[in-house]
């Protein structure tokens, strides 16, 4: 006999998420109902995403990093690692950041992460109507490709338009994903 979990989450899993004591070191994310929580990121991540953020002029964007997304009909509230916005949109102070105000979400690929990232978070950020979300694969040790999703296909998210955001210089090779022994979308 298989028992069927059906009673509403919604509103309580988001108190529960909203009153949980993190440990330090650690960061939680409430994603489609269930409450992931990891590790901290490391400095070679934290270079990737510095790198993703100096390619974003300071004067027309805000570029917001631990800023919690407010997703609340995906019953999610997601912690990317880079959020930008037009400088004068979005609340100037509280701990979520309404999802119609954001132009580009940017997260930076572990192995641990490589699931979540690629498919559950880009369907959040897809039901969201986030205009881009930007995946940077994190390159090994030995500088080889980082991780893919197991699936071999990703299905493209279709985006609304948005203006383009202007690039200052190009990402140096270290942060952009690689393509060589990429498989076609």
């Amino acid at each position: 006999m298989t028992a069927v979990d059906d009673r509403p989450r919604t509103a309580g899993i988001v108190k529960v998420f909203e009153n949980l004591d993190v440990p330090e070191g650690f960061k939680a994310e409430l994603l489609r109902g269930v409450i992931v929580m990891t590790a901290g990121p490391d400095v070679a991540h934290n270079d990737i995403v510095d790198a993703v953020q100096d390619q974003i002029p300071r004067q027309r964007w805000r570029r917001l990093r631990t800023q919690d997304i407010a997703i609340l009909e995906e019953t999610s509230q997601p912690q990317p690692d880079l959020v930008v916005l037009e400088r004068g949109a979005g609340p100037g102070h509280g701990r979520l950041m309404p999802s119609e105000v954001i132009t580009l979400l940017v997260e930076v690929v572990s192995k641990t992460s490589v699931d979540r990232d690629y498919m559950v978070k880009r369907s959040i950020y897809a039901a969201a109507k986030i205009p881009a979300y930007y995946q940077v694969r994190r390159p090994h040790a030995n500088g080889t490709p980082g991780p893919r999703p197991r699936h071999q296909r990703i299905r493209r998210v279709r985006e609304r338009q948005a203006p383009p955001l202007p690039v200052t210089k190009s990402i140096s090779s270290s942060t952009r994903p690689s393509s060589s022994g990429s498989r076609s979308r």
